[in-house]
C-alpha cells in the first residue's frame, strides 16, 4: 500500500499580514503624515523662493543710489517691507548735547552704538547711529574731535524701529541703560516732542566723521536662507513614511508543518 502522505521533514510556507482594523489605521496615519510632510515640504519651498525675492530686493536698495530720507508726511508709510535697508541721505544737524549708547557687540568687541539726534531744516529730529564706539570711549567727553559741528550730510541706510530691547534684555530708559535702538523710547528720555521724531533711524556710513570714531559703515544684513534644506528633510520625511508603511503592511512569509 503506497503511503501518500507529507513526510514530516518537509515544510509549506504560507504569507500573513495585519489584521483589516491595523490596516486602516496605518494607512490613515500614513496619509495624514505623508500629506503634512508634502505640505511642510512645499511650504518651505515657497519661503525659499520668497527669502530670494527679499535677498534680491534688499540687494538692490543697499547698492542703489542714495534718495532722500522720507519727510514727515510719508512717515505713516514707512514700512519695513518697503524701505528697510533703502540708501538714504538727510541733511542737518546733529544735537550731540541728546546722544544716546546702545550696548552692542561688534566684529572690534563689546562696546557701544551712538545714536545722535540729527535736526532737519523743518524742526523735525531723525536719530542717526552715528557708529560704533569701544566701552572705554562711551562717554562724548573721550572722543571730541568725533563731534561734527555744523549742517551735516549723512548718508546710511534705513532702519526701522526697534522697540522694547532685545531678546535677553530689556531698555531700562530711567538708568539711560538701551539694548535696542528704540527712537521713541530715547527721544522720550531726552524731552523731545515725540511728533517731530522720524519712526525710523539711519545706520550711518560715517562719511561726514573725518576722525572715523564714532565708525560708522558696520550695518551687517544677513538673511538666513535655510529652507531648501528643510524642505529636502521634509520631504525626506514623506517619503520615510511611505516606507515605514510599506514595511508594517507587506505581507510576511511563515513556513509550517504539513500533517
Amino acid at each position: 500500500m503506497t503511503d501518500h502522505s507529507v513526510p514530516e521533514t518537509a515544510a509549506d510556507t504560507h504569507k500573513t499580514g495585519p489584521s483589516m482594523k491595523t490596516r486602516i489605521v496605518v494607512l490613515v496615519l500614513a496619509a495624514a503624515l505623508f500629506s503634512g510632510f508634502c505640505a511642510l515640504g512645499y511650504w518651505q519651498v515657497e519661503r525659499r523662493a520668497w527669502k530670494l525675492d527679499l535677498i534680491e530686493r534688499v540687494d538692490a536698495r543697499v547698492h542703489g543710489d542714495a534718495v532722500t530720507a522720507p519727510m514727515r508726511d510719508d512717515w505713516e508709510n514707512v514700512s519695513r517691507a518697503r524701505d528697510e535697508y533703502r540708501k538714504v541721505s538727510v541733511t542737518g544737524t546733529y544735537r550731540h548735547d541728546l546722544e544716546s549708547q546702545v550696548y552692542t557687540a561688534t566684529d572690534y568687541g563689546a562696546g557701544y552704538w551712538v545714536m545722535t539726534p540729527l535736526l532737519r531744516g523743518d524742526g523735525t529730529i531723525i536719530m542717526i547711529n552715528r557708529g560704533f564706539v569701544p566701552i572705554e570711549q562711551r562717554s562724548p567727553d573721550t572722543r571730541p574731535n568725533g563731534m561734527v559741528e555744523g549742517e551735516v550730510t549723512v548718508t546710511g541706510l534705513l532702519r526701522i524701529n526697534e522697540p522694547v530691547g532685545t531678546f535677553m534684555r530689556d531698555n531700562v530708559p530711567e538708568d539711560n541703560r538701551w539694548y535696542s535702538r528704540d527712537v521713541h523710547a530715547m527721544a522720550a528720555k531726552r524731552g523731545l516732542n515725540a511728533t517731530n521724531v522720524a519712526p525710523y533711524f539711519i545706520d550711518g556710513d560715517g562719511a561726514e566723521n573725518p576722525t572715523k570714531l564714532p565708525l560708522g559703515g558696520l550695518t551687517k544684513i544677513r538673511f538666513p536662507n535655510n529652507h531648501l534644506s528643510y524642505a529636502l528633510t521634509w520631504f525626506g520625511m514623506a517619503l520615510l513614511t511611505l516606507v515605514a508603511a510599506w514595511i508594517v503592511l507587506r505581507p510576511r512569509k511563515h513556513a509550517g508543518s504539513g500533517d
